[in-house]
C-alpha cells in the first residue's frame, strides 16, 4: 500500500478539480486521490471508481512524483506522419498549382518526397495539416443561349457600365 499524507489545501484542491476540471481523465485521477485522502482503502477506491489496482497505483505514483500538477498532465500518444517533415515544401508546391484530384496529389507528393500514401491519408493530410479543402467544379448550364448572352452584353450591360464609369449610374452585382 502506498502511503501519502495530504494537506488540507491539497484535499480542497482535489475536491474542486475532481468536479470542475475540463478533461474527464484528470477528473478521474483527482477523484481517486480525493478518496485516498479521505482514507479509503485501495480495494474500495478501485471498486467504487471501477478502475484496476495498477491504474490506481499509477495515479498515486504520479501524485508522489509531481503533486496535483502531475495529475493534470495529459501525455497521450500522438503519431506523427512522415509527411509532416515535408509540410512546407508540399504546401508551397500546391499553392503554386493545386492538384486537380486526390490521385494527382498522391503522385505529386510521391515525386516530391518519395513517400506514397493512400487517398484517405492524403485527403486527411491536405485538409488537416495544410488547411486545403476540396472544391467541386460547378457546371455551365446546358441550355445557355450564346446569342442571347451576346445581345445582353452589347445592348444592356456594356451601356450601363459606360454610364457607371461616367458617374451617371451605379452598378451592383450579386
Amino acid at each position: 500500500m502506498i502511503r501519502i499524507e495530504f494537506t488540507d489545501e491539497e484535499v480542497k484542491q482535489l475536491h474542486y478539480e475532481r468536479r470542475y476540471h475540463e478533461h474527464p481523465r484528470v477528473r478521474q485521477r483527482m477523484e481517486a486521490l480525493y478518496l485516498k485522502a479521505l482514507g479509503y482503502q485501495h480495494q474500495e477506491i478501485g471498486r467504487v471508481m471501477q478502475i484496476d489496482q495498477k491504474t490506481l497505483r499509477s495515479y498515486l505514483r504520479m501524485y508522489q512524483a509531481g503533486g496535483i500538477a502531475a495529475l493534470k498532465e495529459l501525455n497521450f500518444h500522438q503519431p506523427v506522419s512522415e509527411l509532416d517533415e515535408h509540410r512546407d515544401e508540399i504546401k508551397a508546391v500546391f499553392e503554386e498549382q493545386s492538384p486537380k484530384s486526390i490521385n494527382e496529389a498522391i503522385e505529386r507528393i510521391e515525386k516530391l518526397t518519395g513517400i506514397r500514401r493512400s487517398p484517405t491519408q492524403v485527403r486527411e493530410f491536405l485538409k488537416e495539416k495544410l488547411g486545403m479543402k476540396r472544391l467541386k467544379v460547378g457546371q455551365v448550364p446546358a441550355k445557355a443561349d450564346p446569342e442571347a448572352q451576346r445581345v445582353f452584353l452589347e445592348e444592356e450591360l456594356e451601356p450601363r457600365l459606360e454610364e457607371a464609369q461616367g458617374g451617371k449610374r451605379h452598378v451592383f452585382f450579386r
